[in-house]
């Protein structure tokens, strides 16, 4: 380890931990996260963990971490479906109708927010589109999306991932891939991608923790979401090897990460060698 890099990590005061492909793999949680966390409170370092899936709502993934014994509390959990509500509610403030693209537990999310769910009715006219990662996507919603987005309604989109990391023998197709597709059939895009690599995430981090980006390590194992948030907020970003993306993918990246590690347990380790 260089000098300089041990003086980086000695500086970190807050990880901001991606989620799938980080700290677990689909439903299956690595097995040197809880002591990577454990770690990390020992060494007074505070965490966070941030997702572009935003399937589940809060209290899905609360409950998804509790199971797998990972502490967590509310305050702790920032996902793309809380960042897409606060962006409505700051941008279009008059907003209550939404065409929802996105799973059961996601638009509960919304209506909890006061926000009201429009059916696939042509009568039915939302306010804003919103598309996402949708495990329950249907034909015939689809073809309402695509019907709104070529009037012109607001369309926002809840993350650019392009595919959901997954333990198992098949593709889980993200939202940014179900936006393609949108796009293809109508010529646009969504008016504002949210999530990952928006900095606003860790914007919020430094402003209620007061901290300096620099001061936040932002850990993912995506170079297109993760690492480019941590560019694009000033944070120190680290690449785990443990997801999505390669060594040979991340040698390649135009604008690469502060630091690459094999896992977080590789990271935990780092943090404390820099520290001694």
């Amino acid at each position: 380890m260089t000098q300089e890099l041990k003086n980086q990590l000695a500086g970190i005061r807050h990880v901001a931990l991606d989620m799938d492909g980080t700290i677990y793999l689909s439903n299956t949680i690595f097995p040197y996260t809880i002591s990577f966390l454990k770690r990390l409170t020992d060494m007074g370092i505070t965490y966070s963990f941030l997702t572009n899936n935003p399937s589940k709502s809060l209290a899905d993934y609360l409950h998804k971490l509790d199971v797998m014994g990972i502490p967590c509390e509310p305050e702790q959990m920032y996902t793309t479906t809380i960042a897409t509500i606060d962006y409505i509610k700051n941008n279009y403030p008059s907003a209550r109708k939404l065409f929802l693209l996105g799973t059961p537990s996601m638009i509960s999310q919304f209506e909890e927010a006061g926000f009201i769910p429009t059916s696939d009715d042509p009568d039915d006219v939302p306010d804003i589109i919103v598309a996402s990662f949708d495990m329950t996507l249907d034909y015939n919603r689809l073809c309402r999306a695509a019907w709104w987005i070529s009037q012109g309604v607001t369309y926002l989109a809840t993350n650019p991932d392009l595919v959901c990391p997954t333990d198992q023998r098949t593709v889980l197709v993200d939202c940014g891939s179900i936006c393609r597709c949108l796009e293809g059939a109508t010529g646009r895009k969504p008016d504002v991608t949210l999530g990952k690599p928006d900095p606003n995430m860790l914007s919020g981090i430094c402003s209620r923790m007061n901290l300096e980006p620099s001061q936040i390590a932002m850990v993912g194992d995506r170079i297109y979401t993760d690492i480019a948030m941590a560019h694009n907020a000033g944070a120190f970003g680290v690449l785990v090897l443990s997801g999505e993306t390669t060594l040979e993918t991340a040698r390649k990246a135009p604008r690469q990460p502060s630091l690459i590690c094999r896992d977080i347990e590789e990271l935990g380790e780092m943090l404390a060698e820099s520290r001694q």
